[in-house]
C-alpha cells in the first residue's frame, strides 16, 4: 500500500518530540532539526516535501549509496510526487540503475554527472509513448543507462550495438506481458532486464529482489492483478 497521508515513505503516525533533534532527511540524507519524525524514525526535510517528481528523484539518486536498483525504485515510487503512471518514470529508470551501478562500482565521482544527463536525456521520450509510438519509456530508460556507462553515441560499434540491444531485451519483456501499460510493472520489468544484462555483458552484480511484490496494485485500476508476475493477491 502507498500512503499518502503520515510518513509518506510507511504511513505510520508522526511523532511529536519533547524537543527539536538533529535528523536525517532519508531522500537528501542532509541533516535538519526537526519536531517530528514517524514512529519508525523516518525523516523527510520540508525541502524533499516539496520537490517535484524528477527533482525528488535527481536528489534522491545522487546521494544514496544503495546498490539494489529496485529497492531505490520502490522507495522513490512511494514519494507522493511519483505519480501511478507518468513520465517521471522514463527518467526512473535509467536514475536507480546509474545510482546502483556507480555505487557498486565505487565509481562516485560520475554519477552525478551520469544521472543529470539521464535526466536531460529522458525529458524527451513522451507520455505514452508505450502506446502512441510502441517504445516504452522504461524500456528506452534502459537504453539510456547503457549508452552513457559505455558512452555510446551514434558513431559508436560495440557501446551502440549494446544500447540497442538492451533497449531490445527490456521492450520485448514487456511487451511479451501484455497491456493496458502499468508504469509500476514495466518498470520492475525493465530494471531486471538490465541487471541480468549489466551481469552478463559487464560482470557487474548489482544486488536485486529475488521476488518483487508490488504494493501499488491498489492505486491501478487496470491492474492485470493475478496476471501480473509482481501481484501480491489475492485476487
Amino acid at each position: 500500500m502507498v500512503h499518502r497521508t503520515g510518513c509518506i515513505c510507511c504511513g505510520k503516525p508522526l511523532v511529536y518530540l519533547d524537543h527539536p533533534e538533529n535528523r536525517e532527511c532519508m531522500y537528501c540524507h542532509d541533516t535538519h532539526m526537526t519536531n517530528d519524525v514517524c514512529e519508525d524514525g523516518h525523516f523527510v526535510c520540508d525541502a524533499c516535501h516539496q520537490l517535484g517528481a524528477d527533482d525528488a528523484i535527481e536528489q534522491y539518486c545522487i546521494k544514496t549509496l544503495e546498490k539494489n536498483p529496485v529497492a531505490l525504485a520502490i522507495t522513490l515510487m512511494q514519494n507522493p510526487q511519483v505519480n501511478m503512471h507518468g513520465p517521471e518514470h522514463h527518467f526512473l529508470v535509467p536514475a536507480v540503475l546509474l545510482a546502483a551501478y556507480c555505487n557498486t562500482t565505487r565509481e562516485l565521482q560520475k554519477k552525478g554527472n551520469l544521472i543529470r544527463t539521464a535526466r536531460e536525456r529522458a525529458g524527451h521520450v513522451i507520455g505514452g509513448a508505450c502506446g502512441f509510438l510502441g517504445d516504452c519509456g522504461a524500456a528506452v530508460g534502459t537504453g539510456i543507462f547503457i549508452s552513457l556507462i559505455t558512452g555510446a553515441t551514434p558513431l559508436s560499434h560495440l557501446e551502440w550495438q549494446q544500447a540497442n540491444l538492451i533497449t531490445a531485451k527490456s521492450l520485448e519483456t514487456i511487451a511479451r506481458h501484455g497491456g493496458p501499460r502499468c508504469c509500476k510493472r514495466n518498470t520492475f520489468l525493465a530494471l531486471e532486464a538490465a541487471v541480468r544484462f549489466v551481469h552478463e555483458q559487464f560482470s557487474v552484480e548489482m544486488p536485486t529482489d529475488p521476488a518483487i511484490t508490488c504494493i501499488f496494485s491498489g492505486m491501478n485500476k487496470e491492474c492485470r492483478m493475478k496476471d501480473c508476475p509482481y501481484y501480491p493477491g489475492p485476487d
